[in-house]
């Protein structure tokens, strides 16, 4: 018989995400979230209780600041090296939702048989434009290309990892190389036109870059593993004093260059300036770009410009910008 007390069920309700307003709402978000299962293993890793539930709020908080919903955020954020980075296409997800975009395209072509990423953007409130291109040259400069169809690398074997010749290569640059030379020239040129909405938030593969060179340029000489030796042969008289017989401006001058001192400088006038104009007098001055280029370091070019970046966004903050 059936229970003429059931209310009937009404449909047409809008959807609303719930969103935090203090921070004693955000950790019992984030708490429910850890509790649930459903907080990502590559943010909280082997945290657990509060400590889980601080990871997810932080990650809520940041994703706050770029206008996206506490669950929006978990699903686009990770946590490389300590610091939060967006997920593959994320940062078009959040410039986008900006409202400041007039248009906004990125794709890749060939060009003379190269493939050339490239970004065009246009701001809807100033006006401003900018195009920018990455090239397959670039990439390989960098370090970033990858064409080898199978890589030494370690994998599982009888309960431990053994390095092992002939792998599949899955790295990112050698099967989603169009993308990711795409999001690269993207990268570049979302930071310099939305570099007050982004607040030098890097996506997942620039974030992993720089943390692998991070990683390598922490290792001590001692601890770094000594490469084997091969056999070196005769060397010709000439290339014993081919450096020597060369003017004082051509000769080596990369063990002069202090990577750690000049970005720390260069950090430090950045937050001496007053406003963005100073700061782009500060920016311009150092030139850092062509300096880490020309001393071997074009693969920090992305730090700099993030210090840059949090600069800008740190003094429209302060100005009421």
């Amino acid at each position: 018989m059936m229970n003429a007390h059931v209310p009937a069920l009404a449909g047409g309700g809008q959807v609303i995400a719930i969103v935090p307003q203090t921070f004693e709402e955000t950790m019992r978000v984030a708490r429910a979230v850890v509790a649930s299962g459903l907080a990502p293993a590559a943010l909280i890793g082997k945290k657990t209780g509060d400590d889980a539930a601080a990871a997810v709020a932080v990650c809520i908080m940041s994703g706050a600041e770029l206008g996206l919903k506490p669950m929006v955020s978990l699903r686009s954020f990770t946590v490389i090296n300590g610091k939060p980075a967006l997920y593959g296409d994320g940062l078009i997800n959040v410039v986008r939702q900006s409202g400041k975009v007039a248009f906004l395209k990125t794709g890749y072509e060939m060009r003379d048989g190269q493939m050339v990423g490239y970004c065009h953007a246009k701001r809807s409130d100033t006006g401003e434009e900018s195009r920018v291109e990455f090239t397959q040259a670039q990439a390989e400069r960098a370090g970033l290309w990858d064409d080898r169809p199978t890589i030494r690398k370690q994998v599982w074997e009888n309960n431990q990892k053994v390095w092992k010749d002939g792998q599949p290569n899955d790295a990112p640059w050698y099967k989603f190389r169009e993308r990711m030379i795409a999001w690269r020239a993207a990268g570049y040129c979302l930071r310099e036109l939305f570099g007050d909405v982004l607040g030098g938030i890097r996506d997942e593969f620039e974030a992993r870059e720089i943390a692998d060179a991070d990683e390598m340029r922490d290792i001590t000489p001692a601890e770094r593993p000594a490469p084997p030796k091969p056999p070196v042969p005769p060397a010709p008289p000439a290339t014993k004093t081919i450096e020597a017989e060369l003017p004082v401006d051509e000769q080596s001058t990369e063990s002069e260059f202090d990577l750690g001192s000049f970005l720390e400088e260069l950090e430090t006038s950045l937050a001496t300036a007053k406003d963005s104009a100073s700061a782009a007098e500060i920016w311009n001055d150092y030139d850092a770009p062509a300096i880490l280029e020309s001393n071997g370091h074009a693969d920090m070019i992305d730090t700099a410009y993030a210090m840059r970046d949090r600069a800008y966004a740190k003094l429209e903050t302060l100005n009421g910008g």
